[in-house]
């Protein structure tokens, strides 16, 4: 069995992705990561995604996949963005994130709350031959509304205050199956996975 790498030390995110990519890609397994993680100096989600791939492929000599991810809201052109999970500042508190966001939003009307969440997923090859290795990003978006306070107890980060286009549902009422059948990942993901099974499938 081919092994794949999850260049995170999120377990909320190792879960889903199991859920996401096991149908997509059997027989390959996909396994947690514990070495360093790279400073995301990037300056777009793209960016941030494939140096954690990269990060993680030459650290384990493994194919590794990673994501960059985060809620991108109109109003305030386009922020929090890549800055998502430090919102708040530096101890990355999902509370404290979306308290300050909440807080940013509270004179916008209700028709000028649409945000999308953004996710950017990356492969990346190990380096052979001195040369970086192959990879490839693919990008899903989400799109839906901030709510005025939070709602439901499931997910993490911002899906208590997420709305998703069609729903009266938070993205944190929708139940594990719900979620993963419209979500942001899902959409990254499952345009990844083909590049995945060409590449070490």
């Amino acid at each position: 069995m081919s092994t794949l790498v999850l260049a995170s030390h999120n377990a909320h995110k190792l879960e889903e992705l199991r859920r996401i990519l096991g149908p997509l890609i059997p027989g390959i397994e996909l396994v947690g990561y514990e070495g360093p993680e790279p400073v995301e100096n990037g300056l777009s989600f793209e960016e941030n995604a494939l140096l954690k791939a990269r990060a993680a492929a030459a650290h384990t000599g493994l194919p590794a996949i990673a994501d960059d991810s985060g809620i991108a809201v109109e109003v305030l052109g386009g922020c929090p963005g890549i800055f998502s999970a430090r919102w708040g500042g530096p101890e990355r508190d999902d509370r404290t994130n979306v308290d300050l966001l909440l807080w940013q939003l509270t004179d916008v009307a209700d028709e000028h709350r649409s945000a999308g969440f953004v996710c950017a997923a990356a492969l990346a090859l190990p380096d052979a031959d001195g040369r970086r290795g192959d990879e490839v990003c693919e990008l899903g978006v989400w799109r839906g509304s901030v709510l005025r306070e939070p709602r439901g107890e499931g997910g993490f980060g911002y899906d208590p205050v997420f709305r998703p286009e069609g729903e009266e549902r938070s993205a944190a009422e929708l139940d594990a199956a719900e979620k993963d059948a419209l979500s942001h990942r899902t959409r990254a993901f499952t345009a990844l996975a083909p590049e995945i099974r060409a590449r070490i499938g």
